[in-house]
This record gives structure tokens, sequence and C-alpha cells, in this order.
């Protein structure tokens, strides 16, 4: 497979000037214009398709087209905090909602390969994930490439999950979401030591969580969260009684980023949306329910 350019610590004015090139750019123009990672079932790319074709929801595709996603936890290792953001209002899918530190695609034809072989999955590399992930934090939040190197990056696990986006657009929504989406962990020292510029487009608001402050958000019925957000959280992040006992990656962010105990390259782990993600245009039901 070709491989292109790698982000490094001299490459920044790469991301520079993809921000500069999108700054005048509306939501509509990202979802014609950008090109992700269609997939098949056992994350092999098959081909590509627009943002917006992927992410409609329709009687011809019920849950829209398979694609590649990545989900970025952004960690203070000395408060043991995550940054959340609350994605703008101005965003077609999941407006308003809050999530974890970063959410979006690695695509087909960026200066830096962004697309990721089954090679690369299995040596848990995947380069071209992270370097997506350090584009859109630039882009999305404003912090710069040399604050948060690729090679800090740690990826953990993928999983695939559908969900149609009717909590903010109605039960018959045309849009949402089906993924496979790859978890990247990183951690700084300390939240001083990163600048964060979040762009107005793009993010309403941000917050350092403890995992005890994100449960009482999750508790609250009047905040609105991603799909994904939860499930990644409730499934691995937060361990105790309600993960059968096990610790959860946030509960030992040393262990989780500087061992493979936690790391899982081999499964696709699947899961259907809670109920209130289900239907859409398509009048999607369950897809891996038996």
């Amino acid at each position: 497979m070709q491989r292109g350019r790698r982000y490094s610590a001299t490459s920044s004015p790469l991301l520079e000037s993809w921000t500069i090139s999108t700054s005048t750019m509306s939501q509509s123009d990202f979802m014609e214009r950008d090109t992700v990672l269609v997939l098949s079932d056992d994350d092999k790319v098959i081909g590509s398709a627009s943002k917006k074709e992927s992410h409609v929801f329709s009687q011809a595709n019920p849950r829209g087209i398979l694609h590649r996603a990545f989900s970025v936890f952004l960690f203070d290792s000395s408060t043991q905090e995550l940054l959340l953001q609350k994605r703008a209002s101005t965003k077609i899918t999941f407006p308003n909602v809050w999530t974890n530190t970063c959410c979006s695609h690695p695509l087909h034809g960026m200066d830096v390969n962004e697309v990721d072989g089954p090679d690369d999955v299995m040596a848990g590399t995947v380069n071209g994930v992270k370097a997506a992930a350090v584009r859109k934090l630039f882009h999305e939040l404003g912090i710069p490439l040399e604050q948060l190197p690729v090679d800090q990056f740690k990826f953990l696990t993928r999983l695939h999950y559908w969900a149609a986006d009717t909590v903010t657009h109605g039960e018959k929504s045309p849009w949402g979401e089906n993924e496979i989406d790859y978890v990247l962990f990183v951690t700084v020292p300390t939240k001083d030591k990163i600048t964060i510029k979040p762009h107005p487009d793009e993010v309403d608001d941000i917050c350092w969580v403890s995992q005890s402050q994100l449960l009482e958000m999750f508790a609250d019925k009047d905040l609105l969260f991603s799909p994904w957000f939860r499930l990644i959280a409730n499934r691995w992040m937060i361990g105790g009684d309600d993960n059968n006992g096990k610790e959860g990656w946030w509960d030992d962010l040393d262990r989780t980023m500087t061992t493979d105990d936690f790391c899982d390259y081999e499964s696709i782990h699947r899961f259907d949306p809670p109920w209130e993600h289900l239907g859409g245009a398509g009048d999607a039901g369950p897809l891996f329910d038996d």
C-alpha cells in the first residue's frame, strides 16, 4: 500500500494550510467535499463517499454507508481529568451534544496519508487515523500539532456502532452515524501545556471533568450526549460495579497509556443504539441484536 507523508513536528504548515483553505467553508460545504473511507463489515477500505452521502439515512440506505471514524480522549495526567466538547449548534449531525474531546473521520486524498490497512491495525500503529486526529484537533480545538505529536496517541480498540440522529432531528431524521470507530487516548502532563482555541463553527463549549463529574453530567436529563461517547465511557472507560467489577481504562491512565493490557486490535465490537436512536428516515431497527 502506498504511504503518504506522516505528520512531524516540522510539518505543521500542512495543517495550517488545510485549515486556511477551509476557513470560509460551511458545514454543508464540508459534508459535500470531504471524502470518507467506505468499509466492509470487517473494516476493509472498499471505496469512498462524500461525508454527506455516508451520513444520510433513507429507505435505500436505512443506516447510511458504513465508514471509518475515530474518537479522541484527551486527559490531563496531573488531575486525571478528561476534556469534553459540546458540538456546535450549527453542526448538521448531532448538534448541541456533549461528547469526547474530538470525533471525526480519516479522509481520502489528504497530504498526509490517513488510510490504514489491516497490517497497521494488527500492529496497533494506525498512523493514518492518528494523523487524522491531529488534523481535526487543530481544526476543531486549535491545538497545535507540536503539542500533541502522533506518537503520543494510544490506539485501544474498534467498535462498529450506528445511530439515527432522532433526538435532535426527530424520529424520521435523515441523518445518522454508521461507523467503525477507532478509540484513541492521549495525555498531557498538565492542561496548561496545550493551547485550546475552539473553532466556533465546530465547538460551542469545552470543559475538563473528573469521572465523578462526568457521571453527574450523564445523570442530568437536561444535557444531551453523543451515543458513541456514552457507549465507550460506560462500556470501557469507567470501571466498578456497573462494569462487572472490571477496571476501566480511565481508572489507571498510566497502565492504559504505557502497557497493552487494555488493547484489543483483533476485535470489532458491535453495538446497536439505545432505543431513542433507532429509526430515522430509513426506519432502521436493530442490526446486531440476535
